[in-house]
């Protein structure tokens, strides 16, 4: 056998014993690499930051405090008799009277004129004729719909277009079963040293009184406005505000025309704490408003022979799904959550290095596509993540007439508040689709928002005939003199400079929703603050509470307020 020769080499000279191949060369030369381009594409990084925290803190100017210019003697009185004693301890006595008369508002009131129930409201503008003597005898007075009250101071000069303050006089109802969880009675508006307890306190008569604090005390100072004040209180504001704001509205609208008023400002968003920062945020937005009843027809029958699934299995099987496919997390770009968000990286110490990272990168997304900035800041909590996410709730639900007959008809109401950005439109299709889900399973018909009878077999949505779009969202330039400027201004001279004022909203819809006709400018703030007491007071529950403090700053505020825009320049 002959022996085999190892292959030779190109060149044919015999292979020298193998050499270590030197990696180590290698991989230094990688690392150092790697090394260089990381800081080339940190200083690109933080280039790209630097430019966008500088386009932020463009986009969250804050403007200095404003102060009236023109003040006389007696208006500089007036602002130390606001911070005095004998003040306080008549706001109270003020706050707490209102407070007794139990202006309750039932979702199920006739109209007015009919309902004997609307009769509490005679109470509330008896009470404030009383407690506003100079308000009633300098102010023209109209009663709209008998219940609504509209003020107003009229100015000197009919170019400037007037400043519209609101409030609502209608309360949350107390049931009677939760009647003894109350510290004190939920209508007899205590004092406790602190705080004034009982249902409205918070929400709204703070600001009703208020209003009118600042201008009795400023009629009182002989301040003669030429800019005209409109003073709009609506009666029915906790069952939508129909019969009350509706019909007001439209009365200021037939005078002033379409963007007839320089501003609004109704309740709202306040200030709080985020971030290591104080903030104002008010709300220059509302998410919008769709009830969408769900009707499940099937066959009926003795209770004795039951299918495996009735009506009421079908439809729970619809809620159970509905409510496994919540709508997600969106920051659309006019979605005022997102101003704040920018104001927070801009200006606050801790604000969270997550969202600082996405939001230089951050863009509207398709319904197929994850928000990575809106997911993050929704771990916030719920009290957050509703501020930009449509929201749904299964609220009321009927079926069944007997315990041995099966239901023919079932009916679910679903609640729904549209995120800003999105529309009515939207909540149909997702609903419809996760409804076809359902009938095809069982062998149903879907008639989806088509206003089609109601058929055997079959799932019918309607929608309800409130539905309401997001609010077109108020425009919030500091160029120049704005009403945002005015009212932002007016903050920050009450509260400190170090206080931040940055666009807000609130899920809930308040009596503005039939005033966007007459201005762009709606700002849903509510200017009274305890730093030391924060919080919405139990609102719309059990022990509902004002703090004093909190009523005499919104006091202060609407008086700083109606003087700077009476001196301001805005048309």
């Amino acid at each position: 056998m002959t022996k085999k020769e190892p292959l030779l080499p190109a060149g044919g000279t015999e292979p020298q014993q193998a050499q270590e191949k030197p990696y180590w060369k290698f991989l230094a030369k990688l690392a150092i690499t790697i090394g260089f381009l990381n800081l080339i594409w940190r200083q690109v990084d933080f280039g790209i930051w630097k430019h966008h925290e500088a386009s932020m803190l463009a986009q969250c100017s804050q403007v200095d405090p404003l102060f009236p210019s023109q003040d006389s003697p007696s208006l500089v009185e007036m602002d130390k008799f606001l911070a005095s004693t004998k003040f306080r301890n008549e706001s109270i006595a003020r706050v707490s009277g209102v407070v007794q008369v139990p202006s309750q508002s039932y979702d199920d009131l006739g109209p007015v004129g009919e309902d004997r129930r609307w009769d509490t409201m005679y109470g509330v503008a008896a009470y404030l004729e009383k407690a506003f003597p100079l308000v009633h005898s300098t102010l023209q007075l109209e009663k709209v719909n008998t219940h609504g009250l509209l003020y107003t101071w009229e100015g000197s000069d009919k170019l400037l277009k007037p400043t519209v303050l609101m409030a609502h006089q209608d309360v949350v109802p107390v049931a009677e079963a939760t009647v003894g969880q109350w510290t004190y009675p939920p209508f007899d508006g205590h004092y406790d040293g602190e705080f004034i307890w009982g249902r409205g306190a918070s929400d709204d008569k703070t600001n009703l009184i208020s209003i009118l604090e600042a201008v009795e005390l400023l009629v009182d100072a002989g301040f003669t406005p030429q800019r005209t004040l409109v003073i709009s209180f609506g009666f029915d504001e906790e069952i939508s505000g129909r019969q009350g704001a509706g019909r007001l509205a439209q009365v200021l609208i037939d005078r002033y025309g379409k963007d007839g008023a320089a501003i609004i400002v109704d309740e709202g968003a306040g200030v709080s704490k985020a971030w290591g920062s104080s903030f104002a945020t008010p709300g220059v937005a509302e998410k919008g408003y769709i009830d969408v009843e769900i009707t499940v027809r099937m066959p009926g029958g003795h209770s004795s022979i039951p299918p495996p699934h009735n009506g009421i299995g079908v439809t729970s099987e619809l809620v159970t799904l509905i409510e496994a496919n919540p709508h997600e997390p969106r920051l659309h770009a006019e979605n005022p959550y997102l101003g704040l968000l920018k104001c927070g990286a801009a200006h606050s110490p801790e604000f969270p290095s997550k969202l600082r990272k996405l939001l230089p990168s951050h863009r509207d997304t398709t319904c197929h596509q994850k928000d990575k900035l809106a997911l993050e800041a929704a771990k916030g909590g719920a009290e957050i993540k509703y501020l930009f996410t449509t929201s749904l709730a299964p609220d009321v639900i009927h079926g069944g007439v007997k315990n041995n007959a099966l239901p023919e008809r079932t009916t679910v109401l679903v609640n729904h508040r549209v995120n800003v950005g999105e529309h009515s439109s939207d909540v149909k299709a997702r609903i419809t689709g996760l409804a076809e889900i359902i009938a095809k399973k069982y062998d149903l018909t879907v008639h989806a928002f088509n206003n089609e009878t109601e058929t055997p077999r079959s799932i019918t949505l309607s929608a309800s005939a409130d539905t309401l779009e997001p609010a077109p969202v108020t425009p919030t330039s500091v160029e120049g003199v704005t009403p945002y400027s005015i009212l932002s201004g007016t903050t920050r001279a009450l509260y400190g400079p170090d206080l931040l004022v940055a666009p807000g909203l609130s899920t809930g819809n308040t009596d503005t929703r039939y005033y966007w006709d007459l201005t762009q400018h709606i700002f849903r703030f509510d200017p009274g603050w305890d730093p030391e007491r924060e919080g919405l007071g139990n609102i719309h529950t059990v022990d509902e509470k004002l703090s004093v403090v909190a009523h005499i700053k919104a006091t202060q505020w609407y008086s700083l307020f109606i003087r700077n825009m009476d001196q301001s320049s805005v048309a």
